[in-house]
């Protein structure tokens, strides 16, 4: 059911869409680790305070890095944040979903962080109006799933090129 077929007795509130707010400045990828920690810059990241367990970074189990990338970064909107190569047979791109503080990365070569491709299931990116969300993921050559009503709460189903899922999420009261 979408939120133009709501039944009587639970509306979804349907606004005019929030204009956003302009996107901070990005920075360029990082392509080298930093040798200090002089050398990071001070307007990153807030301090990690005693008592907090801060979700920073998801591991997105993928064959071919430079595929799921571009893909992640050209249509879905990522921000390209890091793409090293620290060893002889290691790569670590880290890439963050606009507006978002937590972000994901493509790995290879790092033991402890590997799995089956396509294997993550479900991953959500919070979205403000799903239809215009939907709408630029699909201008933008992702296949996406018709939009579903969750009992007030509403989905977008996609996947990346090795099969790993994600939903675009709209929460009515969070808008």
């Amino acid at each position: 059911m979408t939120a133009s077929t709501a039944s009587p007795t639970k509306q979804i509130r349907k606004e005019a869409p929030v204009t956003d707010p302009e996107p901070p400045e990005l920075s360029p990828t990082q392509t080298e680790i930093a040798a200090s920690p002089a050398d990071v810059a001070a307007d990153g990241a807030p301090p990690v305070r005693p008592g907090m367990f801060l979700l920073e970074l998801v591991p997105v189990p993928v064959t071919d890095i430079d595929r799921a990338k571009t893909f992640y970064a050209d249509q879905l909107g990522f921000h390209a944040d890091v793409d090293v190569r620290p060893a002889d047979g290691v790569r670590v791109v880290q890439l963050t979903p606009p507006g978002s503080a937590c972000s994901i990365t493509l790995t290879t070569g790092i033991p402890w962080l590997d799995m089956p491709a396509g294997t993550l299931r479900g991953l959500h990116l919070v979205v403000s109006d799903i239809e215009k969300a939907r709408a630029a993921l699909t201008d933008h050559g992702t296949a996406v799933g018709p939009v579903e009503d969750s009992g007030g709460v509403l989905y977008a189903r996609f996947a990346d090129p090795d099969g790993n899922t994600w939903a675009l999420q709209y929460m009515p009261w969070r808008t």
